[in-house]
C-alpha cells in the first residue's frame, strides 16, 4: 500500500513539473469529442443572427449578480421557456453548469438530512453533496433494487447516534451517465422513491435536448411524468450550444432557491448572448422558428448514435451505454493505451477523448465518443475507419469482428 502511494506521489509530482509550450500548429480534425449533440455550437441560420442582435442590445455581460442588475427580460423569458419545455411550473437559470449542482444541493439539504447518490454521479453532484453537510450514502450504479435496500435501511436506522428520523432524504441520479453512456432507469427509481417518500433530484445535463422524441430528456424517453420529479436540473452546454444551467421545479421551490442558492445570489448571471442562444435553440427544437429543423436534428442525432454504436460493436470493440444515447465509451483498459490511442487518432485527423484515473478506476480506462446531429454519414464512416485501424494497432478489439463491419470497411 505504501509503495502504491509513493508511486502515485511521484507520478503527480512529475505531471506538475512538466512544462507545456504552444506548438503554433493548426490541424483540422473530425470532432468526435464535444457535447454538441444537436449541432447548435456552430453558426446557425436561426440562432446566430439573434445572438448577434442581443450582443448589441444587452452587451456581452451584465457584470452583476441576478439579484442586483443581472436579470434582464431575456433571462426571464428563458426561465419561462425552460419551465414550459421540461413540464414544470417554474425554473431558474445559472451562469455555470457545474455550479448549478454544487450550489443548489447545499441549499436544499443540510445537517440531519440524507443524500443517496448513484455511485457514478458527476463530480459536481459529489461536490454539492459534500458541501451540504448532509449524510451521504451511495447505491450501486443504476440499480433500483439496491437503492431500495439502502433507503429501507436508512429509514429504519435513522440518523447516526441519535437514531432520530432523517429531516429529509434526497435521491440524486443522472439522465445519462457521461462516462458510461447509460440511460437512467428512471421509472423504476421513481417507483422506489415514491414508495419510501423520498425526494428525487434528476440531473439531465447530457439528456435534455438529446433524448426523447421531442428532446425533453429521459422523462419523455422513459414515459415518466415530470410532476413525479421533485427537482430537475440540466445544463445548456451540450444540446443548446451555450453555457450555464437550470433548476426546474415547483414555484415554491424556485422562489426559495432564488433567496438562498449561492449560485444565484453571488455569481455573475448568464451572459445575455448566451441566454439568447439557448432561447433560439429551444425555439428551433420546439418548431417555433417555423420549420421542422428541430425535429430533424433530434431524429438525426438518434440515427447517427445508433449507427456508430452498432458499427463499433461489429468491429469488435467493447462499447458501453444504451441505444439512443449520443455518449458511447469503449474500453481501452490498459492505462498505457490511453496516449497511444489518442495520439494515433490525432495523427489521422480524428479528435477523440480518452479517459483514465482518477475519472475512472485505474484499470478501466476508456475512449469516449460523442455523436452530433451535424455529423454526416461520411464523417461517421471516416471516424469508424480510423478507430478500426488504431484499434488494430493497439489491440483494442476484444471481441470477434462481425461480417457486416468487414463489408462496410471494404466498401
Amino acid at each position: 500500500m505504501r509503495l502504491c502511494v509513493e508511486i502515485l506521489r511521484i507520478f503527480i509530482h512529475v505531471v506538475y513539473i512538466i512544462e507545456y509550450s504552444r506548438t503554433y500548429q493548426n490541424q483540422r480534425c473530425l470532432n468526435l469529442s464535444s457535447y454538441n449533440y444537436l449541432g447548435f455550437a456552430a453558426s446557425d441560420e436561426y440562432c446566430t443572427p439573434r445572438v448577434m442582435e442581443s450582443l448589441e442590445t444587452f452587451s456581452p455581460s451584465t457584470c452583476s449578480t441576478r439579484i442586483d442588475c443581472g436579470t434582464t427580460v431575456i433571462h426571464q423569458e428563458l426561465e419561462e421557456m425552460v419551465a414550459r419545455f421540461v413540464g414544470k411550473p417554474a425554473a431558474m437559470v445559472y451562469g455555470m453548469g457545474f455550479a448549478t449542482n454544487s450550489t443548489t444541493l447545499p441549499a436544499l439539504i443540510g445537517k440531519g438530512g440524507l443524500i443517496i447518490s448513484d455511485s457514478l454521479n458527476h463530480s459536481s453532484i459529489v461536490a454539492g453533496a459534500r458541501g451540504s453537510g448532509a449524510k451521504v450514502q451511495v447505491f450501486q450504479h443504476n440499480t433500483p433494487s439496491h437503492l431500495e435496500q439502502v433507503l429501507r435501511e436508512a429509514i429504519a436506522e435513522g440518523q447516526p447516534r441519535t437514531r432520530r428520523p432523517w429531516k429529509k432524504i434526497i435521491v440524486v441520479v443522472e439522465g445519462i451517465y457521461s462516462m458510461e453512456g447509460e440511460l437512467c432507469r428512471l421509472s423504476e427509481i421513481v417507483s422506489v422513491t415514491q414508495k419510501y417518500k423520498a425526494y428525487i433530484y434528476l440531473d439531465e445535463a447530457h439528456s435534455i435536448g438529446a433524448i426523447g422524441k421531442t428532446g425533453r430528456g429521459v422523462c419523455e424517453h422513459d414515459g415518466v411524468d415530470p410532476a413525479k420529479i421533485d427537482v430537475m436540473m440540466g445544463t445548456f452546454t451540450k444540446s443548446f450550444g451555450s453555457c450555464g444551467g437550470y433548476i426546474a421545479g415547483s414555484k415554491e421551490l424556485i422562489t426559495y432557491l432564488k433567496h438562498v442558492s449561492p449560485g444565484h445570489i453571488y455569481a455573475t448571471s448568464m451572459s445575455p448572448p448566451a441566454v439568447q442562444q439557448v432561447i433560439s435553440a429551444l425555439k428551433v427544437i420546439l418548431g417555433e422558428d417555423g420549420s421542422d429543423r428541430g425535429a430533424r436534428k433530434l431524429a438525426q442525432v438518434r440515427e447517427n448514435s445508433n449507427y456508430f454504436r452498432q458499427e463499433l460493436r461489429r468491429m469488435g470493440c467493447e462499447v458501453l451505454g444504451d441505444e439512443n444515447s449520443p455518449v458511447m465509451p469503449f474500453m481501452l483498459y490498459n492505462p498505457a493505451k490511453i496516449p497511444a490511442f489518442s495520439r494515433e487518432c490525432l495523427k489521422r485527423n480524428v479528435a477523440v477523448v480518452t479517459v483514465g484515473f482518477p475519472a475512472t478506476p485505474l484499470l478501466l480506462a476508456r475512449a469516449r465518443v460523442c455523436i452530433s446531429a451535424s455529423h454526416t454519414k461520411e464523417d461517421l464512416d471516416l471516424g469508424l475507419e480510423v478507430i478500426s485501424e488504431v484499434s488494430d494497432m493497439a489491440h483494442l478489439k476484444y471481441f470477434p469482428q462481425m461480417e457486416s463491419f468487414s463489408k462496410v470497411k471494404s466498401v
